[in-house]
């Protein structure tokens, strides 16, 4: 029940944390990342482990998304090559 309920919630909200989908569905961290280990070994998510710091704490966690989702692009300008003013 669990697994679904992380699954649903990665659907809906994207690439998220471990620690994030904890506190956002109020399920335990423990039963998170077993539901996550769980969606993995099944293909339904990728998963990879990260490391990010707050001043002088580290804080190890799980970022995962649903398999084979591309994002869509960001709206704004976009990079492309340059245009050069052909008026030799």
């Amino acid at each position: 029940m669990q697994t679904d309920q992380v699954l649903s919630h990665l659907k809906k909200h994207g690439q998220l944390l471990d620690l994030e989908i904890a506190s956002a569905t109020g399920i335990a961290l423990a039963q998170v990342r077993k539901s996550l280990a769980d969606l993995a070994t099944r293909g339904e998510i990728s998963q990879c482990t990260v490391t990010h710091f707050k001043g002088d704490k580290r804080i190890e966690g799980i970022q995962c998304r649903i398999s084979g989702y591309v994002p869509p692009v960001a709206p704004g300008r976009k990079a492309g090559p340059a245009k050069s003013d052909a008026s030799n």
